[in-house]
């Protein structure tokens, strides 16, 4: 059962709640939104798109991984894809912003990982790209590597990730359903000070507004005063950023971190348009509650793959097929709806880990939360 408000779930949903395992938003009856996800509510909904991960755990001490997303199912560099990324908050490492910013485009699979590993990450896509047919000449290849900082419970100093499992996470790239939560990049991540990790969803544009879909995946290590489609649940649990200031019954407060949110649709957007939307992302962080704080590094990445505009640089003139400014209102509410579904997604689904010196991240209380709601909706 989907409710368009916590109002009306609190009014309607009649479900033994112990009786849930651990899974994701919508199947506790939470729905945001106004716009229907696709088959997968993933950005694999997106045609072609593919994502695979390689998770290391590793003794008491590694948690980490890789993530990868592969926009289409063609060779990249020959086809490379209208791109643009916005910076929220600058506080971050990744690889390639610049030539992305320069050209409007990307030419390889999108790499997430841990801070320190950007580099083998680097060096993995750049094996990828030099060894795909068609490639034999290129001398030059734009790595785009998103990270953020699973130092907690990840030794992330012993720097175990590898231009292999790079490779790996590559090669295991497929359609389909995602796996969320403790997985890939998001393995040794946090989300509002409780276990995150990846998160994913999709929106599908009625087709009087063009019927093209939007997906969002995201790393989640961030922190904030979360709130769940309007209502203040970490204040209700007591574990918020700057608790221990305000609120003498605090339990914790949220350590800064990151968060990488990479969008992909069909719409015909070039860069300049893709850039607008990148920014509405940033909006559906914030509605989950993160401020953006001064450690976290904050990026938005959105990617066209509409056939008929990749770009091929062997020919002389490129002539894309793009929507009108003013068609394109749809698309940002999609994204605002995706990225915070993706995003509380991986709260969901992620799971109580232990690591490095013994820290570990408490999974989020799913069941407390969602009979809370039921309880003080919000009006």
């Amino acid at each position: 059962m989907c409710m368009k408000r916590i109002i009306l779930f609190s009014l309607a949903l009649s479900i033994t709640f112990s009786a849930f395992s651990k899974g994701r938003l919508r199947d506790y009856g939470i729905c945001p939104g106004i716009f229907q996800p696709g088959k997968y509510n993933a950005i694999t909904d997106v045609r072609g798109v593919k994502v695979g991960h390689v998770t290391k755990i590793e003794g008491n001490d590694v948690r980490t991984g890789v993530t990868a997303i592969i926009p289409h199912e063609g060779n990249l560099f020959q086809k490379k894809c209208p791109a643009a990324i916005f910076v929220a908050n600058g506080f971050g490492k990744m690889a390639g912003y610049t030539q992305v910013e320069e050209l409007g485009n990307i030419e390889t699979p999108v790499v997430m990982t841990n801070t320190l590993s950007v580099a083998p990450a680097i060096e993995g896509i750049i094996t990828y790209t030099i060894n795909q047919k068609g490639n034999e000449e290129v001398k030059s290849v734009n790595s785009i590597v998103c990270e953020t900082n699973d130092g907690v419970v990840n030794n992330i100093r012993a720097r175990k990730i590898t231009e292999k499992d790079v490779l790996q996470a590559i090669k295991n790239a497929k359609g389909g359903p995602v796996q969320e939560g403790n997985v890939g990049a998001g393995t040794g991540t946090m989300c509002f000070g409780w276990k995150g990790g990846i998160g994913t969803s999709s929106r599908v544009i009625p087709e009087e507004l063009g019927g093209y879909t939007v997906g969002v995946l995201v790393q989640t290590n961030y922190g904030g005063v979360l709130e769940i489609n309007g209502f203040p649940i970490g204040q209700k649990l007591g574990q918020y950023s700057f608790s221990k200031y305000v609120d003498k019954n605090h339990i914790q407060d949220n350590p800064d971190g990151s968060c990488w949110m990479v969008l992909i649709t069909d719409a015909p957007l070039d860069s300049r348009m893709l850039g607008r939307l990148a920014k509405r992302m940033f909006m559906g962080l914030a509605k989950t509650g993160s401020f953006a704080s001064n450690g976290s590094g904050d990026y938005c990445m959105a990617i066209s793959v509409y056939p008929d505009n990749l770009i091929n640089e062997n020919t002389n003139c490129y002539y894309p097929t793009l929507l009108h400014n003013k068609s394109i209102s749809p698309l940002f509410e999609a994204a605002v709806e995706a990225t915070e579904e993706a995003l509380w997604n991986a709260l969901f689904a992620a799971e109580e880990m232990t690591g490095y010196q013994g820290n570990t991240f408490k999974a989020f209380p799913v069941e407390e939360a969602v009979q809370l709601m039921k309880k003080e909706p919000v009006l």
